[in-house]
């Protein structure tokens, strides 16, 4: 049910005890359906939910030339993130190492894009008190002339959405201002003029609308502690919690059926 075919078909259930329907109940699906004339009250069915968010649209498998986003979220994500950082400012633009590994990575959330399953770019976000600073956004040379930047980009800004934030901070190129104005940074007035690695760098910063369902205080608490970008889907924990109750419920079926067998 993973793969990308069948990632917006609906889950269907027919449970034939008591045991079945609260588990049906407690992992979301609804009782009955009708398809036109076809009314079938003692099916359950799971509502596939709308697509997932651009930050979270990586599908693994999906086709070589479809891009998908995701959050880094193990090692091998780092090292995919490094891999590309290393080929584009180290190599591409002779950023020394201690200049590109700033400190700042193992603090900061990092989008990956992919084109097909080929990690193709990435970029860097740190969260601040009211602003989010975008940085480090990476292609490979040969990824240039997809729309991975442009995906990269508009992903950060739904992803900071998400997270409550309405302005976006970030240095960019004096070259490369032009780029960055079309997703609504301007040049902040008063801002610094800077160098660092070579390169003319100005303050930028896009305000951006604040998402009203954004993640805050008073959600569902198992929402708030879901996996970094995968807000919209149940996290482990409350997998665990389901599968406990489910486990519980088979429980208090066999004793009741014991004890009307006794």
């Amino acid at each position: 049910m993973l793969a990308p075919r069948y990632a917006g078909v609906n889950f269907y259930s027919r449970p034939n005890t008591e045991v079945g329907r609260r588990f049906n109940e407690t992992v979301g699906l609804t009782q009955g359906v009708q398809i036109g004339p076809i009314d079938a009250p003692n099916i359950w069915v799971f509502q596939r939910k709308p697509p997932a968010p651009l930050y979270d649209s990586y599908v693994p498998g999906a086709d070589e030339k479809e891009i998908g986003i995701t959050v880094a979220r193990t090692l091998e994500d780092m090292m995919r993130v490094a891999a590309i950082r290393n080929v584009v400012y180290m190599g591409e633009q002779e950023c020394p190492y201690y200049e590109e590994y700033d400190g700042n990575d193992l603090s900061a959330t990092h989008l990956i894009a992919y084109m097909g399953d080929e990690p193709i770019g990435c970029l860097r976000l740190r969260f601040f008190a009211d602003f989010a600073k975008l940085e480090r956004l990476a292609i490979r040379k040969e990824f240039r002339k997809s729309r991975a930047a442009f995906q990269l980009v508009r992903a950060a800004f739904k992803f900071c959405q998400k997270k409550g934030y309405g302005k976006i901070y970030a240095h960019s190129q004096t070259r490369l201002v032009d780029f960055w104005k079309r997703f609504g940074f301007q040049v902040l007035e008063g801002g610094k003029s800077f160098v660092f690695s070579g390169y003319d760098y100005v303050e930028v910063v896009a305000e951006i609308e604040r998402d009203a369902k954004a993640v805050s205080i008073g959600d569902d608490p198992y929402t708030i502690i879901r996996p970094e970008g995968r807000w919209h889907l149940p996290g482990v924990l409350e997998l665990s919690a389901l599968h406990a109750t489910a486990h519980a419920s088979a429980e208090e079926e066999t004793l009741r059926l014991a004890g009307s067998v006794a």
